[in-house]
């Protein structure tokens, strides 16, 4: 990775995650496509927050610190796999949660990565507004700073798009190991929220020169809103590394019909592909991220935007931990145990 500045970064990921083909989807579908499991990077049941946290615990190691803090939805897998790794590394976290979905039961706030993160130590915080990414990150500057008059090291991860993103630089890296595990795909999908995810995936294969077309399927905004939040964020990436000159706007692909009935919430699309994905190939989707962006697959070859015959990489981000505090969505779906 070229840059301006050596990044400090803490391994969390041990190892290429695996690259696999799916043959009984790509017969189904006509495609010749295959999975990336970053479901298993990492700790704690494992995700792609992994390889972004392995530079942000890289930055707060450099700088000392005791204490990660870090925002996210209710049932975020950023803030357990932040957890996880913090305490594994001697450090304590903050874990600030925005109530982003309403119309949740009591399960969805205290089941799944709630639960885990409680498991795991870290201290609950709640901020009562879901789209107000600069009022969460200036209330963890708030608890930093109470924090520091109290002797600690705070270290603040930060949420708004305006920051640096140092958790891109994750997907820089990985996709170079993509293209060591065999590359050469036509088209590459992956969810795309706090864009980070994305944007290094981008960069790092238009760096290495590859011709994938990456499309992030949105699972927070549509495409009106997501455009230029990518395009916010590939602006200060590159302000980090010279792989992400090699992007330009017309490279930014978006997807987003799949993403209604809004962020959190499963709409048929998503429904149907982690139907799909579980029967044909035994492998779980979440609801909040992968079955929104596996659905783009199914639509895209329908629409013709993917030909017959590609190869196409599903980048599969993990989440699954989520499923436990989405049961009576799922079960009203795909039917409970006394119907």
């Amino acid at each position: 990775m070229t840059g301006k500045k050596p990044f400090a970064r803490t391994p969390l990921v041990s190892g290429a995650t695996p690259l696999e083909p799916l043959e009984r989807l790509s017969a189904h579908l006509g495609l010749d496509l295959s999975i990336k499991r970053d479901d298993l990077a990492g700790p704690s049941i494992g995700g792609n927050k992994s390889r972004q946290l392995e530079y942000y615990l890289g930055a707060a190691q450099a700088a000392r610190a005791d204490t990660i803090l870090i925002t996210g939805a209710v049932q975020s897998n950023f803030v357990r796999i932040a957890a996880s790794a913090a305490a594994s590394l001697g450090m304590r976290t903050v874990v600030q949660l925005e109530d982003r979905v309403p119309g949740m039961g009591e399960a969805y706030r205290r089941s799944g990565n709630v639960l885990l993160s409680r498991l795991l130590g870290a201290e609950i915080v709640t901020y009562p507004e879901g789209e107000d990414e600069a009022g969460a990150d200036a209330a963890l500057r708030e608890r930093a700073e109470g924090l520091r008059r109290q002797g600690r090291r705070p270290y603040i991860i930060p949420l708004a798009a305006g920051n640096p993103p140092l958790g891109a630089l994750g997907y820089i890296r990985a996709a170079r190991e993509i293209l060591a595990q065999g590359g050469g795909f036509d088209h590459v999908i992956v969810g795309s929220g706090s864009g980070l995810t994305h944007a290094g995936l981008l960069a790092g294969l238009k760096a290495a020169g590859s011709g994938a077309r990456v499309t992030g399927t949105c699972v927070r905004r549509p495409v009106a809103e997501q455009g230029p939040r990518m395009e916010t964020v590939l602006v200060a990436l590159a302000e980090l590394t010279e792989d992400a000159r090699a992007v330009a706007p017309a490279d930014i692909h978006l997807w987003d019909g799949a993403l209604a009935p809004g962020y959190g919430r499963l709409g048929e699309p998503a429904l149907a592909a982690m139907r799909l994905m579980a029967e044909h190939q035994g492998i779980l989707l979440d609801p909040v991220y992968t079955a929104k962006a596996f659905a783009a697959i199914p639509a895209l070859l329908g629409s013709g935007e993917i030909e017959k015959g590609s190869r196409v990489l599903f980048l599969h981000t993990g989440g699954l931990a989520g499923l436990f505090a989405y049961g009576e969505a799922l079960g009203a779906a795909f039917g409970s145990a006394d119907s």
